[in-house]
Formats: structure tokens, C-alpha cells, sequence
């Protein structure tokens, strides 16, 4: 939120929340959720006999790849370091 300075206008502040670890904390948390959850989803897939299962499985796993180079890239702990 702007916090107005002496002269009644509004000053811009700058945060950058990913500096914070409850954030940080939170994302990586919720990112490592979605990943679960997208491999439980795939592993449902492969048990049954889905027309476009292959295709589903595919768009599943770039998804978790994106995830997980997300985590990366932030410097995040990854999935992998579990």
C-alpha cells in the first residue's frame, strides 16, 4: 500500500516478497502440493485404459517440469532434495 509523504502524495515503496522466507516457504509449499498432486494424476492415468491418456500424461509432466524449474530458478528447495 502507498504511505503518503509531507506533501500529501502518495510514495511508491518497493517490497519484494520473495526475499521473505514465510513466502518463499509458502510457494515452495504450494508448488510441492501441485507436484504431488499432478504425479498422483499420472500414475491414475497409466492404471487405466483413457483414450487420450499419452496426451494427458505429457501436458502432466511439462507441467511438473515447469514446477520444479521454477523452484530451481528461485533457488528454492526443489522436489528433488526431499
Amino acid at each position: 500500500m502507498d504511505k503518503p509523504n509531507r506533501s500529501g502524495h502518495p510514495e511508491r515503496r518497493s517490497v519484494n516478497l520473495d526475499h521473505h522466507d514465510s513466502v518463499r516457504s509458502h510457494v515452495c509449499e504450494q508448488i510441492r502440493s501441485e507436484v504431488e498432486r499432478l504425479e498422483r494424476r499420472i500414475e491414475t492415468l497409466r492404471l487405466i485404459r483413457a483414450p487420450h491418456a499419452a496426451i494427458m500424461i505429457a501436458t502432466y509432466q511439462r507441467l511438473i517440469d515447469r514446477k520444479k524449474g521454477f523452484l530451481r530458478n528461485w533457488g528454492l528447495k526443489g522436489l528433488d532434495d526431499t
